[in-house]
């Protein structure tokens, strides 16, 4: 039945025919949706028309028009909206008669109980007003006929939609600035218990903006999921509007239940799960068009500045942005992460989290055309992943703040459920308990962002961060979460390719990562028994101070509610005697490795010949598929007689090859020479990757660590002149360096530790520190996890003998001041 008939078969068109007409549809459960909308639209069209055509004969107005603005222009009338109307003439008729048509439309509406929103103006009135009301303006984008002289509604829509195009460098910040604070007021939809379907940032609003930039001519937002984002969230507006009638926009939770029976959705938390995902879909959308919308404007505001520099009227072509690498295949072009010319999306697995992690630690987003083409290009990662795919994670998880966007625009593309499977359960997942800031997922990331603050207190950085990234990954689950995370995180993070002991450290931190906070704030810490459990459960003092950390970044990215300092201090109690416990058992000495062949005989080399001998080895992967292998790192194994400032030399060498150390070993042996006298060596292995661009020659990176041994090689002067030239860009303010003393840590030398950002020169700065405290480095042990370097200096002073404590805290502190 059309609108047409529904009045039809009324008694009259009056004010009772449109009600009963109206009434009928909207309670035809077989009608809902967009048909629903678009025939609540006509079905007001054609009684709004009899109300004009009635009107103007009686007021005798011609050359008159009435227009329906914002939603009703749309053709989106939920239930409850308001009626936007314009009553548009072309200024003919005098003010009186203009009036009575005005009052012949709008009494009836009013006797009908429908909300309006009303104006009356002429064409030049309309632009002069939306010319100073951005949101008259924005309405006006959807004006449509409803009935009269359809001429002069063309004739204003035409002219409209040109003041918009005309005046976009003016209007669409102004527009941004209005969305913001909106999005600052209202919270993010998406993350909401009782979110207003909108004015929230991902909501209605925010997809009606997207069409107003669109209709400017300046950017168009991603189309994929858009269309039917905005259809869910006018379909839970709809029912929200039928379930309480009233037009609320607030999705209170008293109220999901019903709107989840309405929409046919089994309970409260599907229906919000899939307004989430929507408003999610709405939210990237945004995000990626705003940034569009800034590039062109900042590229449009440069030429008339370059036309200004040109003689003789000539006009140069744009400049091509300035691509500057940032990792192996990917560049930044116009504050963007884009990928290099010569990558091979399709031949290289680990792409795909090289350039989120690349872009995360820049501080840059992920451009949309990357995202996409990255999802349907490269190949599903081996499994387990290789070395190298898990590094780049864990640099992603511990970028920071800037991890959340790189994140969101993975998941917006798919990339997340791909690369972690068991991510699908968490994805969107709402959490009832009102202490919860973030849905599962997000939380889950944000967790990874706090606890990336954090990596300075415990040895294994790499091993908190992937922990908090899962430790909730079990809700979803049937019974115990933590019970069910145990499991799946074992899964999950054999499947990221740690080894066994690592994966069973991850699955006890996700097993009891409430273990610390419930027992310091529900059990008697002056109880043996309570402390010893807390003891058993996490067997080691490592694993401790890992729980320590995450048990502190989940509360704090949990809601203001869940951390205070005196749930702090409880902690750090209960953590002071499960130490106390697990301190009871003596610290084993590290065992000391065999030389591998390959070193002995490069030892034999630089005893004969008195100077450094190295080698690289590339390391390769199982086959790549059609015959093809993959490298995933290339160790450097070096032997030369010792000698002072062999570290800081060989690290600062690396550092002028733009190598990156992974993982590096340094080990003092003693070996006889032609005289049957015992000679000190040092021996360094070295697991190092290329920051972008082929590895250089063994022959070269010897050459220079012989000039830089024998003082003709600058290193220092040399890397700040490559720093002068091109500074490293900013991005994620990481947390400062910390160095101590570790405790116990060996009795035939001192332990000093060292956990900074990962960054080239950092080993050369530490060993220059070391070097210049007069310390002997007995051996060292140096991991970079992530973005993170964990490394230990095992060092001695001149006599071969343990630093005093006095004297090890002040070679700590040098340590650090050289750092900071």
């Amino acid at each position: 039945m059309t609108s047409t008939e529904a009045i039809t078969e009324s008694e009259d068109s009056g004010p009772s025919g449109y009600a009963a007409a109206r009434l009928r549809l909207l309670q035809q459960e077989a009608r809902s949706g967009p048909p629903r909308r678009a025939a609540l639209a006509g079905l007001t069209d054609d009684w709004l028309t009899g109300l004009f055509t009635t009107a103007a004969a009686r007021a005798g107005v011609r050359g008159a028009a009435l227009v329906a603005v914002g939603g009703y222009g749309r053709g989106e009338l939920s239930p409850r909206s308001d009626l936007d109307l314009l009553l548009l003439h072309d200024g003919s008729a005098d003010a009186a008669a203009v009036a009575a048509l005005a009052d012949g439309i709008w009494y009836p509406v009013w006797d009908l109980g429908l909300a309006l929103d009303h104006s009356v103006r002429t064409p030049g009135e309309a632009r002069k007003t939306a010319g100073e009301d951005l949101k008259v303006q924005l309405g006006l984008l959807d004006a449509r006929p409803v009935a009269g002289d359809l001429g002069l509604v063309a004739s204003l829509r035409t002219a409209i939609l040109a003041d918009w195009r005309n005046q976009a460098p003016k209007r669409l910040p102004a527009l941004h600035e209005l969305c913001q604070e909106r999005a600052e007021r209202m919270g993010e939809l998406q993350f909401l218990l009782e979110p207003d379907l909108k004015e929230a940032r991902g909501g209605l609003r925010d997809a009606t903006a997207l069409r107003a930039v669109a209709a400017s001519w300046v950017a168009d937002a991603p189309r994929e999921g858009l269309d039917q984002a905005r259809r869910i969230l006018l379909d839970a507006r709809d029912a929200l509007h039928l379930t309480t009638g009233r037009a609320t926009d607030r999705l209170a939770l008293q109220e999901q239940d019903q709107v989840a029976e309405a929409l046919g959705l089994m309970d409260a938390d599907a229906l919000l799960r899939q307004v989430y995902e929507a408003a999610r879909t709405v939210s990237y959308a945004t995000d990626v068009t705003w940034r569009e919308v800034n590039r062109v404007l900042r590229a449009r505001s440069v030429r008339p500045r370059l036309r200004a520099m040109l003689s003789g009227g000539r006009v140069s072509a744009k400049p091509a942005p300035e691509r500057a690498p940032l990792a192996d295949g990917v560049v930044e072009a116009d504050g963007e992460v884009v990928l290099a010319r010569a990558a091979r999306p399709d031949r290289d697995p680990v792409l795909t989290l090289r350039a989120a992690a690349a872009a995360a630690e820049a501080g840059l987003p992920l451009s949309r055309h990357l995202v996409r083409h990255l999802a349907t290009t490269v190949r599903p990662l081996p499994v387990p992943w290789p070395p190298e795919a898990r590094e780049e994670l864990v640099t992603l998880l511990g970028a920071g703040e800037s991890t959340i966007g790189v994140w969101e625009a993975l998941e917006a593309e798919g990339i997340i459920t791909r690369l972690l499977p068991d991510w699908e359960r968490v994805h969107c997942r709402p959490q009832r308990n009102p202490v919860h800031t973030w849905t599962v997922d997000r939380h889950l990331v944000e967790t990874a962002v706090r606890a990336a603050s954090l990596t300075r207190r415990v040895h294994r950085p790499d091993l908190l961060l992937v922990a908090a990234l899962l430790h909730d990954i079990g809700k979803g689950w049937p019974g115990d979460h933590s019970v069910a995370g145990e499991v799946i995180a074992r899964d999950m993070a054999t499947r990221i390719g740690f080894d066994k002991h690592d994966v069973g450290v991850i699955a006890t931190l996700v097993r009891h990562h409430l273990l610390l906070v419930e027992t310091a704030t529900r059990r008697d810490l002056d109880d043996p028994a309570t402390v010893r459990s807390v003891a058993e459960a996490v067997s080691t003092a490592s694993t401790l101070e890992l729980l320590h950390a995450l048990t502190e970044a989940d509360a704090l990215a949990t809601g203001p509610a869940a951390w205070s300092t005196w749930r702090a201090s409880l902690v750090t109690d209960l953590v002071k005697r499960v130490a106390a416990v697990l301190a009871g058992e003596a610290p084993e000495e590290p065992e000391e490795a065999a030389p591998s062949a390959e070193h002995e005989r490069l030892a034999i080399e630089a005893l004969r010949t008195g100077e450094p001998a190295l080698t690289l080895h590339t390391h390769p992967e199982e086959p790549a598929g059609e015959g093809e292998v993959e490298p995933v790192g290339v160790e450097l194994l070096i032997a030369l007689p010792d000698r002072p400032g062999v570290l800081p030399a060989a690290a600062g060498v690396l550092a002028l090859h733009r190598l990156t150390v992974r993982a590096a070993d340094l080990r003092a042996v003693e070996l006889p020479n032609e005289l049957g006298e015992r000679a000190d060596l040092l021996l360094l292995s070295w697991r190092v990757a290329a920051e972008y661009g082929s590895l250089p020659q063994a022959t070269r990176l010897r050459a220079d660590l012989v000039r830089a041994l024998d003082g003709s090689l600058d290193i220092r002067a040399r890397l700040a002149e490559r720093e002068a030239a091109y500074p490293r860009r900013r991005g994620v303010k990481a947390p400062p360096p910390r160095v101590a003393v570790a405790a116990a840590g060996s009795r035939r030398a001192t332990v000093i530790e060292v956990r900074a950002q990962d960054a080239p020169g950092l080993l050369h700065r530490i060993g220059n520190a070391l070097e210049g405290c007069a310390v002997r480095v007995r051996s060292a042990h140096v991991s970079t996890l992530g973005a993170n370097a964990v490394d230990a200096f095992y060092v001695t002073g001149t006599d071969g003998e343990p630093l005093p404590e006095i004297r090890a805290a002040e070679v700590a502190r040098e340590v650090e001041k050289a750092l900071g």
